[in-house]
C-alpha cells in the first residue's frame, strides 16, 4: 500500500483495516523512504517499507488518492516503482484519486476506470482510462474506486475475490459496516447545484493540479 505526503487517510486506512487479514505479517506500507508520512489533513501514517526494499512480486499494488495527486503524478521516484512493481502484481489498486498516479504511471492505458467524481470524466482519458460512474470498477487485475468512502466497498469486493464472499461478508459484519448517511449528499446528482459548487470550491486545487499533471508527457 503505497504512502505519500498529502495523501488522504481513509482512503488507505479503510481498505487496510478491511484487507489486513489477508496478509498477516506481509502488508507493507511503502514510501520512498521509511518513517511518518503525513496525510493532507495533518494525521500522519507510518511507512514500514521503502521503495527499495518493498518486495518485487505483490499480490496487490494499492495506490490511495487526496491532495497530493498532482505532486506525485509527476513524481519520477514514484511513477518507476508502480510501473516496476505493477508490471508483475497480481492486482493493480485504488481509491479515489489514487487512479490518476496508476494512470501517470501509463498503468491504465485501455481499461476501464473510475476516480473521485470531481476528476473522472475530466482528467482520467487524459491518462488512457475509459471513465466509468460506479463505485468500484474491475477490469481484467486492475481494480479501481471512486472517492474516499468508497475505498470500504473496494475493499469489500477485493476481498471476496481473493478469500471469498463468506470472507469478505464476515469482514463487513466485524466492522459493523452498513451505511446509513444522514444526508443523501453523497454524489452530485444527489447533493444538487449548489452542493455540488461548494464543494467544487474545496477541491478546485486538486482538479487544476490534476489536469497540469495529467497533460505533462509520459515518460
Amino acid at each position: 500500500m503505497l504512502l505519500y505526503p498529502g495523501m488522504t487517510a481513509l482512503d488507505l486506512v479503510g481498505p487496510q483495516e478491511l484487507l489486513a487479514g489477508l496478509a498477516p505479517g506481509s502488508l507493507h506500507l511503502v514510501a520512498e523512504a521509511p518513517g511518518p508520512v503525513p496525510s493532507d489533513t495533518g494525521l500522519a501514517v507510518v511507512a514500514t517499507t521503502g521503495f527499495a526494499d518493498c518486495p518485487a512480486d505483490l499480490d496487490v499494488l494499492f495506490v490511495p488518492g487526496g491532495d497530493g495527486t498532482p505532486a506525485q503524478m509527476r513524481h519520477a521516484p514514484t511513477l518507476a516503482f508502480l510501473r516496476e512493481r505493477g508490471t508483475r502484481a497480481g492486482w493493480v489498486t485504488s481509491v479515489c484519486t489514487g487512479s490518476l498516479i496508476l494512470g501517470a504511471a501509463g498503468l491504465l492505458d485501455g481499461y476501464r476506470a473510475t476516480s473521485h467524481w470531481c476528476v473522472r470524466d475530466g482528467v482520467l482519458p487524459l491518462l488512457g482510462a475509459i471513465p466509468v460512474a460506479e463505485r468500484v470498477v474491475f477490469d481484467r487485475n486492475r481494480v479501481t474506486a471512486a472517492g474516499i468512502s468508497a475505498g470500504l466497498d473496494f475493499a469489500l469486493a477485493l476481498a471476496a475475490r481473493l478469500r471469498g464472499d463468506a470472507y469478505a461478508r464476515t469482514a463487513q459484519l466485524v466492522a459493523e459496516y452498513a451505511p446509513a448517511p444522514p444526508f443523501a449528499a453523497g454524489t452530485p446528482a444527489e447533493a444538487g447545484p449548489a452542493i455540488t459548487q461548494d464543494a467544487r470550491a474545496i477541491l478546485a486545487d486538486l482538479m487544476s493540479g490534476a489536469r497540469e499533471a495529467a497533460g505533462l508527457p509520459r515518460h
